[in-house]
């Protein structure tokens, strides 16, 4: 049974995916969600213009309040067309390199289970499944669940 699971989330259909079965998950556990959206610093501080920069920031934080907000109300408002009155819910925005900020989140709240999807937005560094993705795998001390 598990107690707390990391949802990191980044506005993909799969991520959706993986939203909807920690939902389910965590309701027959009666188990908090812990919803991550990351902005990748590294992609962000690799590009050469700090106006650029600056306005990219901006705009992944507004992608990354709208992910975990229609996620936020797909539990508080729709209330999952009743299939989510035990879910417990915390949502969070961090910046970093995705894979070590999930690791890191993970171990920092004492998640007990990692769901997510096989690959996010970017198609840039995937090929079976995403860099991301199987770097969680690879590194975390709790199961992880890979939606595709």
């Amino acid at each position: 049974m598990f107690k707390k699971i990391l949802l990191p989330i980044d506005n993909s259909e799969l991520s959706e995916k993986a939203g909807e079965y920690a939902i389910a998950s965590a309701d027959l556990n009666g188990a908090k969600i812990i919803v991550l959206h990351v902005i990748d610093m590294p992609y962000l501080n690799s590009l050469p213009q700090q106006d650029l920069r600056e306005k990219l920031d901006k705009q992944l934080r507004k992608e990354g309040k709208e992910a975990v907000d229609k996620f936020k109300r797909v539990i508080e408002d729709e209330k999952c067309a009743g299939n989510c009155k035990n879910i417990k819910l915390l949502t969070l925005i961090k910046k970093g390199k995705p894979e070590d900020v999930i690791l890191e989140t993970a171990d920092e709240l004492g998640v007990d289970h990692i769901i997510m999807g096989k690959s996010g937005k970017h198609n840039l560094e995937k090929f079976i499944i995403g860099s991301t993705t199987e770097r969680v795998v690879r590194g975390a001390k709790v199961p992880v669940n890979v939606i595709s």
